[in-house]
């Protein structure tokens, strides 16, 4: 008797671990009807030859993350409404937000996630569907919010993969210089022309492509919180070479935050500030700071939307010759235009 009451409870272990198994490799694609319309916020000077910076406001939900074809079929839209009004040119630089890559993560996931009402019930779906990547990322946590901190680290690599093809895609198909928002990884560097991940804290970072869609430089790596999703500043800028200008640029933000001194003591022209859904649009000395640090031109850039229950439509900010214009507070994705 004792003998059968085990084999049944193995029995029932193996089914109910065979069905958890036939769950997790299922991967079903739903139907979405997206919004690819965007909208010209802020359009600043005149046309020349000294190009111009274009912040993209993504509106974006979870099942724009489904995959990254429908990610990418999203962001070309923008850039194809961009290109239509004359906006895209071999000096062209293009921002887009925060943390626009950092949710990655979500991609191939389960319906579930995409369904979940607030941002940690998603990442339990993302555990639960991904046991033994979880587990491996757990080890490699920090001390701080280990689980927040793990699941970010779950699927890295594959993130750290889909952020440059996507990003680097988009920077050669429409002949741009890109500074692809931010996605945070653990231990981020370029190896050989690649973005590769470490086992180390994670960090905020952000890669400018090149027209020819490779990154330029290692990224600058800004700490990060897993549990409060916040950025820190940087000790020092670096700056790129782009054929608009020197460009730096700042994560995590507020204008308030820019200390920085420019790595080597070069000049940051430039400034792009990829802001992220909840990012605070009360810089009142944004055209007094980037005066003071000899910055010409600037733009900073918000994600819009909802992704779970971090939701924003907030105006971006757009800095030239010594003024300042905030773009519209009305409900879409936004063009923010501003010719150098």
């Amino acid at each position: 008797m004792r003998l059968l009451i085990t084999l049944l409870l193995a029995l029932a272990l193996l089914t109910g671990l065979g069905s958890y198994a036939h769950w997790i490799a299922q991967r079903p694609s739903s139907h979405y009807l997206s919004d690819l319309r965007s909208q010209v916020a802020l359009d600043i000077g005149e046309p020349g030859t000294r190009g111009n910076l274009l912040g993209i406001q993504p509106e974006l939900f979870p099942a724009d993350y489904q995959s990254l074809a429908r990610l990418r079929l999203k962001l070309a839209a923008y850039l194809d409404h961009a290109r239509d009004q004359g906006m895209l040119n071999e000096r062209t630089v293009v921002v887009l937000p925060e943390h626009i890559g950092t949710w990655l993560l979500a991609v191939g996931e389960k319906e579930e996630l995409y369904r979940a009402a607030e941002r940690r019930q998603a990442m339990h779906w993302l555990a639960a569907s991904n046991p033994l990547d979880f587990l491996g990322a757990l080890l490699s946590a920090g001390s701080d919010a280990r689980l927040d901190d793990a699941m970010l680290r779950t699927k890295a690599k594959a993130m750290a993969r889909d952020y440059q093809q996507l990003f680097g895609d988009l920077a050669r198909d429409y002949q741009i210089t890109l500074v692809a928002g931010s996605i945070v990884l653990p231990e981020p560097r370029v190896e050989r022309g690649r973005l590769e991940v470490g086992r180390g804290p994670l960090y905020n970072v952000s890669l400018v492509f090149d027209q020819a869609g490779n990154p330029q430089g290692q990224p600058q790596r800004h700490a990060f919180s897993a549990g409060a999703l916040a950025t820190r500043a940087p000790e020092a800028l670096q700056v790129l070479e782009t054929p608009a200008g020197r460009l730096g640029v700042l994560l995590g933000g507020t204008i308030e935050q820019f200390q920085a001194k420019a790595i080597d003591g070069e000049t940051v022209e430039l400034l792009a500030m990829p802001s992220d859904l909840d990012g605070l649009t009360d810089d009142t000395d944004f055209t007094e700071q980037l005066q003071a640090h000899g910055i010409r031109a600037g733009v900073k850039v918000h994600l819009r939307g909802r992704l779970w229950e971090r939701s924003g439509q907030s105006q971006a900010l757009a800095f030239d010759a010594g003024r300042s214009e905030r773009g519209a507070s009305e409900r879409g994705a936004q063009l923010i235009n501003l010719w150098l």
